[in-house]
């Protein structure tokens, strides 16, 4: 039986109790958040577990196998420091930590610890994400990899904290280091904020890879519609994914391209959906 405490039970707390609560051999024992209404509902809708404001409650509580940090993101990186340094795993929802010291900090600490530390890139256990995985490892793939492209933008939330990169990115970055077996050798990024607290609304990320290969990422909050689409091209097939796609998220275009032997390029159709 593996114990759990949950911290902070905002937008995504509810779904993580939910979920925890139908894994076999899982227990949530502790639920901790500042606000002392959200902790009366949640003793209404699941009795069995102990409400509390305290988070050295839990800390202290040597039963506790994993603690899952689901707090505002300035606050995980202290967080996730503390239950590492009493002996415990951790789940940070993404993004990790504000900066990426903070995260090397939480790895290196983990590591001496022995303690297994997770960010919650819930996008590559889903099937479209494995399918897609299957696809470009398989004989009849899409051949070699020569760019990624990704667009996640929509109108709001904005966030007080970080800017839309490191709101919105964490999920496609976490889905290109899954598909793609090579280590960059240069990132670029540039943004621009339209808000009184200069934290970026628009960003644009590019990443450069010694083969060649390249991916982009366009985030935005100021968008009038919603986009979640990535598009992966190859020398042989291309794969676009639209996760608001509700029927069809994968499809195979039978096309690719080769500047020496194609330079005029040609229509694709599509191959097959999954």
């Amino acid at each position: 039986m593996i114990t759990v405490a949950i911290v902070g039970f905002g937008y995504w707390g509810p779904n993580l109790l939910r979920n925890f609560n139908l894994v076999p051999n899982c227990q949530v024992k502790y639920v901790c958040d500042v606000e002392i209404e959200k902790l009366n509902i949640i003793k209404k809708q699941y009795p069995s577990v102990i409400t509390t404001n305290r988070f050295e409650d839990i800390l202290k509580d040597y039963t506790i196998d994993a603690v899952v940090i689901a707090t505002p993101v300035f606050t995980h990186f202290e967080l996730a420091r503390k239950v590492l340094i009493h002996g415990k795993n951790v789940l940070i929802e993404k993004p990790m930590t504000s900066t990426s010291g903070e995260a090397l900090e939480l790895q290196r600490l983990a590591h001496e610890k022995n303690k297994l530390l997770m960010v919650d890139h819930t996008f590559l256990y889903t099937g479209s994400v494995q399918k897609m995985k299957q696809i470009i490892a398989s004989d009849q793939g899409i051949g070699n990899i020569k760019y990624f492209d990704s667009t996640r933008i929509n109108l709001g939330l904005f966030q007080s904290d970080i800017n839309v990169l490191w709101d919105l990115a964490p999920h496609d970055i976490s889905i290109l280091n899954y598909l793609i077996d090579e280590v960059p050798f240069s990132v670029n990024a540039t943004g621009v904020s339209h808000t009184n607290n200069n934290i970026e609304n628009i960003a644009y990320l590019t990443v450069n890879y010694k083969s060649g290969f390249i991916a982009h990422f366009n985030c935005s909050w100021t968008s009038p519609v919603k986009m979640r689409t990535i598009l992966i091209g190859g020398d042989k097939k291309m794969i676009v994914f639209n996760d608001l796609d509700p029927t069809e998220k994968i499809k195979i275009y039978d096309t690719g391209y080769n500047y020496r032997t194609n330079r005029e390029g040609r229509k694709g159709k599509t191959n097959s959906d999954f």
